[in-house]
């Protein structure tokens, strides 16, 4: 059966929550703890087939020993985002209650000139734990015809 390599925990989060609500089945899901570990996750699972999710800046690490990797530009989050857009970001942000905290990151000196997106990937990353709870909250989110293409791709592919 194939096994599915993922850079961190957020990303297996997020498939497992689609691959649910999409019905399917999803194989093993291996955090690799970023793009490097990789190889050494390959080197364990030889003869087994691997497919790997990954962000645009590491795929080369993936692509050195996978076949099949499928990409996120530039990363997870930014996919829920355009999937999603601002909007319906901010709303599943206000439904945790935290709008307010995103709003005083927005008005803090660095992040005022920064595009919304780019402010968004501040607040995920920002605290311990909130890209693995927003990548769940996001793939609950969003409709099932707005899948990120990655992950959509990845799990037609299973």
């Amino acid at each position: 059966m194939t096994v599915v390599l993922v850079e961190g925990e957020s990303d297996r989060i997020a498939l497992e929550t689609l691959a649910a609500r999409m019905g399917i089945r999803m194989p093993e899901v291996r955090v690799v703890g970023g793009s490097k570990g990789a190889r050494r996750a390959a080197g364990e699972l030889i003869g087994v087939p691997l497919v790997g999710l990954v962000d645009v800046g590491e795929r080369n690490d993936f692509e050195r020993v996978l076949d099949t990797v499928f990409v996120c530009d530039p990363d997870l989050e930014a996919e829920f985002v355009r999937a999603l857009g601002v909007a319906g970001v901010e709303a599943v942000i206000d439904d945790q209650g935290e709008l307010e905290s995103f709003r005083s990151l927005q008005r803090q000196p660095f992040q005022r000139e920064r595009p919304v997106e780019a402010q968004l990937a501040r607040f995920f990353g920002g605290r311990s734990g909130n890209k693995a709870r927003y990548a769940r909250l996001l793939a609950e989110a969003v409709p099932l015809d707005r899948v990120p293409p990655p992950l959509a791709a990845l799990l037609g592919a299973l």
